[in-house]
């Protein structure tokens, strides 16, 4: 019984400590746009998760178009979501294209995969 107190006290103390969620939307401008150029890490950690899923995977499709790809394999685009979402988490001052680029260039790199503007 002398650690069950204890131990409550600690998780209660943890719970304060956690930020409230809110909906992608919020980052939304006046006429109801969101400039994921200027979307930052802080901002994805902080939606809740099927937004932030939603939004890793736009950026993934984004990125894709822009190589003329119109190709996806699942199981590396949830790698590649998880992989955003703990590097914003650690990254909370980056921005979200910007640890979309990361991660994308370490996968290609893990994967032996050479892209013409990453020789």
């Amino acid at each position: 019984m002398k650690f069950v107190i204890p131990l409550c006290a600690v998780t209660l103390l943890g719970a304060g400590v956690a930020q409230a969620q809110v909906e992608l939307n919020t980052y939304e401008d006046a006429k109801g746009n969101l400039d994921v150029q200027k979307l930052s890490c802080a901002q994805l950690a902080g939606t809740f998760q099927e937004d932030a899923d939603f939004l890793t995977v736009w950026y993934s499709g984004w990125y894709n178009g822009l190589a003329n790809y119109s190709k996806m394999k699942v199981d590396r685009a949830k790698e590649l979501e998880h992989r955003v979402i703990v590097y914003c988490k650690a990254h909370p001052d980056v921005k979200v294209i910007k640890a979309m680029d990361i991660n994308i260039k370490q996968m290609r790199k893990e994967a032996g995969i050479k892209v013409e503007d990453e020789k």
